[in-house]
């Protein structure tokens, strides 16, 4: 990318910025949370067995809106005022109904139409990109929303292990950075920087290493959630990937949720109710290990879902078919991943596994 350092130096000063604001925001949450009582306890459906602070995401999404202002005094790589105008208010309503929903819980109505407003908020901030006939922009639009709802409660619902949730969203971030450089898109590089340098302050207190010393919670995994949707469907929009690229970046926390959910629906179970039935949660507890999670969903992005989304970046026709084919192996390794974590109790004895 042939970028001059004079612009260059200053991205990655703010997203040095934004990641030390993390840490210490992250560090000043986990002990309010501590104050507080906001704690996680242990219990049948949760993987932790010690009480562990909830909420510590949103000292890294104070500190990336931070960013997203700062970025705006950048010259070549300020995003388009229209952008941060309308993402900024959409990333802390998600934040705030996340908060809410951590200190008192919130009704599933509530939690819905804020995401669905939100989505509103994403698909206006991009209208200008979309085709200049009424229909297919307004159903472009309305499937932009219903996917910017998705995203939010997906990245809410695979927000349960130590570390999964942040190093999944700092990865992908880093591979968006990775294609917006290779499409000369400075502000989109930009973007995507400072997403991976909020979570970059987070993962220090998140990873298993031995166990996370504060959660995410709904209050940071919601708003990763919609920034990641929106990070994705501008880059869209702009050219700078295609479609099938994102979709096969996303890869992995799709296919887990989508199918998990799928599963309980067609069982009759109460599918918005909280449940351990995600792959990465059977994994967690077959194998007493939330580091074993947290790199079999690494190495799926390293290996499969980064190379073939890079291959599919200028390549939309060839990309649907890597799309299709990487969505069918994930989906029979969930399907067979479930059948080996079935089979672990009775040869290893392993009682914490699904029955």
């Amino acid at each position: 990318m042939d970028v001059a350092a004079g612009v260059l130096a200053p991205i990655l000063l703010l997203t040095a910025l934004v990641a030390l604001l993390a840490g210490v925001l992250v560090f000043a949450m986990m002990l309010y949370a501590q104050r507080r009582g906001l704690l996680d306890q242990p219990g049948q459906r949760r993987l932790h067995r010690l009480p562990t602070p909830r909420g510590g995401g949103a000292g890294a999404v104070l500190a990336l809106a931070l960013g997203l202002l700062l970025l705006q005094l950048l010259p070549g790589a300020a995003l388009p005022w229209r952008w941060t105008g309308m993402w900024l208010p959409a990333l802390l309503l998600t934040a705030l109904v996340g908060a809410l929903d951590d200190h008192r819980g919130l009704g599933i109505g509530s939690r819905l139409g804020a995401h669905l407003a939100v989505g509103v908020l994403l698909a206006l901030s991009l209208w200008p990109l979309l085709p200049p006939a009424l229909l297919p922009a307004l159903l472009l639009a309305g499937a932009l929303v219903l996917a910017t709802a998705w995203s939010i409660n997906l990245h809410n619902f695979m927000d349960g292990s130590d570390g999964l949730l942040a190093m999944q969203v700092f990865t992908l971030a880093l591979a968006f950075a990775c294609m917006a450089a290779r499409s000369d898109q400075l502000p989109l590089l930009a973007l995507a920087l400072l997403l991976a340098a909020a979570l970059a302050g987070f993962l220090p207190f998140n990873l298993p290493l031995p166990r996370a010393h504060v959660f995410m919670g709904d209050v940071g995994s919601g708003a990763f959630g919609f920034m990641l949707a929106a990070l994705a469907f501008a880059g869209v929009a702009r050219g700078a990937w295609s479609l099938p690229a994102a979709l096969l970046l996303v890869s992995a926390f799709a296919v887990d949720a989508g199918a998990t959910l799928l599963s309980r629906m067609l069982r009759g179970r109460r599918w918005w109710r909280p449940h351990r039935e995600h792959f990465y949660q059977w994994l967690a507890r077959t194998r007493h290990s939330h580091a074993q999670a947290l790199l079999a969903y690494l190495g799926w992005n390293l290996l499969l879902a980064i190379p073939l989304a890079l291959w599919a970046q200028r390549d939309a026709a060839l990309g649907w078919w890597l799309v299709i084919g990487l969505y069918m192996l994930a989906g029979a390794a969930w399907w067979q991943g479930k059948r080996a974590c079935r089979r672990a109790p009775r040869r290893h004895g392993n009682r914490h596994a699904p029955v």
